[in-house]
């Protein structure tokens, strides 16, 4: 891209030079501000020194980043819950007082929420699981 400055560019230059500053983003060579504008004068560059200018102040080849992983980080896995049912059920719950709110012209259908919530999470903890359960398996296993 070095020979001509004053050839004209097109869209194949102009985002092979988007792609290369999204990789000195990537690298941490760029700030958002400074990538963000870079990206919008290599959009609207013309000319091979429209896009020289917005490289002079990067090195010219670039380093992938490490692809090693720590083996002592967290391991997020999505919570798999045969008892998720009860959430579904009471986020739909809005939805269908909703209906009947308007099919049946009453608004006492919108106290099936505070009630579909009590019925569906009545004596349980945070986790889902039931108190009344765990102390009789608790008083059970003492026995």
């Amino acid at each position: 891209m070095s020979e001509h400055p004053d050839i004209r560019i097109g869209n194949a230059e102009r985002s092979e030079a988007l792609d290369l500053l999204g990789e000195h983003f990537a690298l941490g060579r760029l700030t958002l501000s400074e990538f963000d504008e870079r990206s919008a004068k290599a959009s609207a560059a013309t000319t091979r020194g429209d896009l020289q200018v917005l490289f002079t102040d990067l090195p010219a080849n670039v380093t992938e980043l490490p692809t090693t992983t720590r083996d002592d980080l967290p391991v997020i896995t999505p919570k798999k819950d045969p008892e998720r049912w009860r959430e579904i059920v009471m986020g739909l719950t809005p939805l269908v007082a909703l209906v009947l709110f308007f099919t049946f012209d009453t608004w006492l259908f919108f106290l099936l929420i505070p009630a579909m919530g009590i019925v569906l999470f009545a004596g349980r903890d945070r986790d889902g699981h039931s108190t009344d359960s765990d102390a009789w398996r608790g008083e059970k296993k003492n026995a």
